[in-house]
């Protein structure tokens, strides 16, 4: 007798749940300085266009399909394809790309950890600038600190997990979330206080052309899919959770306007402490860990700021990793029947020895000569795998699949079943075989060199 499937407890449950899947490390660590290395307001106007005229659309589709098949990331095309052997690789594909992330994203999470301790213990006192920021490079090449910082993180969201839908992960984000955004409601409070605000909001809100670059374009884009959770399995996985007669279209835009409104809010919150320090806000990848630790230290309050920043950091990372974890356990648990216990035990391991290396990249522990060979050292290779194959390029086929490939009537019934926006289902569906399609095919022929999108418009 086949096991029923478990649901969200309540509406409210599955969203704090899919937005923290959403609201993970690329809302706090990489949209800040993107904007910063992109122009600013342009960039942000055209990642609010593409998060609803792309993001949303394919957030829709993924939520229609996992709520149609009841089953994670590969169940969901073999049931919808009648197991055909290429579709069930896209959900395969998509339970990869989690699996990766997280056996990086961990060691990144781990490193925000570390820095609450860090701050709690006020390392920054009676250092210079460059000492500050070199406790970062230190914190890199300690192998020992780094795993140390590592497992600790991977046993919290396995913990969590463990305990299932209702109890663990639906339980633990109706927790962190609204505590996620009350943190950064008053650190963005304090933010505004500051003499560098009005320029941070000018810098946010004002689309400056002189710097902007058409590849800025794709990247906003990029943005809008990771940060949305897509072309992971997660929300695939997490429309499998839902009940039936929940409002997919509501949910979507819920999730889409959460994003941007708290990625802005992580702007602006981050930007008034970078302009009122008289530091570039184009500081790259290195503007959490290198850059905010030193500006915290000339601000009054020092200790209760930087602590609260790094609290948030790791609450947003945790939120996402849950959902990765998530990802690769319910297939296994579906496929194969494992119990919940484990299927979560085995993946977390599983996500950390993979791990090992991109925690150890920068020790030079293990492959020491990666990066001689590859050009990259392993994290940044693994990064790079990501972003640039199996993310765009299982999102693309997602989106081809939902809107070509799935039965109009399945997604009709499901788009309309719990809501009242039929004129919107005719829009979507354009958007979701035409658009959507289009931009993403786009983005994986820049990212793999087949185009150059500045070159060609002559930038």
């Amino acid at each position: 007798m086949k096991k029923q499937r478990e649901h969200w407890g309540s509406h409210f449950g599955m969203i704090m749940a899919a937005a923290g899947s959403s609201i993970g490390l690329g809302t706090l660590w990489q949209f800040p300085y993107l904007v910063g290395e992109n122009g600013g307001g342009l960039f942000v106007l055209i990642y609010l266009v593409a998060t609803f005229l792309i993001g949303v659309p394919v957030f829709i589709v993924e939520l229609i399909m996992g709520r149609q098949a009841q089953r994670g990331a590969v169940g969901v095309f073999g049931t919808l394809t009648h197991n055909s052997l290429f579709w069930r690789g896209v959900g395969w594909l998509s339970v990869l790309t989690s699996f990766i992330i997280m056996s990086y994203y961990s060691v990144v999470a781990g490193w925000g950890l570390n820095y609450v301790f860090m701050c709690l213990n006020q390392f920054y006192v009676g250092k210079t600038p460059d000492e500050i920021g070199h406790a970062f490079e230190i914190l890199q090449s300690s192998g020992s600190m780094t795993l140390f910082w590592n497992v600790i993180f991977t046993a919290v969201t396995v913990g969590v997990v463990l305990q299932g839908i209702r109890k663990g992960i639906e339980y633990w984000s109706k927790i962190m979330i609204p505590a996620l955004i009350v943190l950064l409601l008053a650190l963005f409070i304090y933010s505004t206080s500051l003499s560098g605000f009005g320029e941070a909001f000018r810098f946010i809100f004002k689309p400056n052309f002189a710097s902007f670059k058409p590849s800025a374009i794709l990247t906003a884009l990029g943005m809008a899919f990771m940060t949305m959770s897509l072309g992971q399995g997660i929300i695939l996985t997490y429309g499998s959770y839902m009940k039936h007669n929940e409002n997919i279209p509501s949910t979507a835009c819920v999730i889409g306007t959460m994003d941007i409104v708290i990625s802005i809010m992580a702007s602006l919150m981050i930007f008034p402490i970078i302009f009122s320090s008289g530091a570039s806000p184009a500081a790259g990848p290195g503007l959490i860990f290198k850059i905010m630790p030193v500006l915290f230290a000339r601000l009054p309050g020092a200790l209760v700021i930087s602590t609260c920043f790094f609290i948030l950091f790791t609450f947003t990372a945790l939120t996402s990793s849950i959902a990765l974890v998530e990802v690769v356990s319910a297939n296994f648990i579906d496929l194969y029947s494992w119990s919940r216990k484990k299927a979560v035990t085995i993946t977390g391991v599983a996500s950390f020895v993979v791990g090992l290396p991109s925690a150890l990249a920068w020790s030079g522990g293990i492959f020491p000569s990666w990066h001689s060979v590859y050009g990259k050292n392993f994290f940044d290779t693994m990064t790079y795998l990501v972003a640039n194959w199996t993310l765009p390029i299982g999102g693309l086929l997602i989106s081809i699949y939902g809107g070509w490939f799935l039965s109009s009537k399945i997604s009709k019934d499901e788009f309309l079943a719990g809501s009242r926006w039929s004129w919107l289902y005719s829009v979507w569906r354009f958007f979701i075989r035409w658009v959507a399609p289009t931009a993403i095919c786009i983005v994986v022929l820049e990212s793999i060199g087949v185009i150059n999108i500045d070159r060609m418009f002559g930038s």
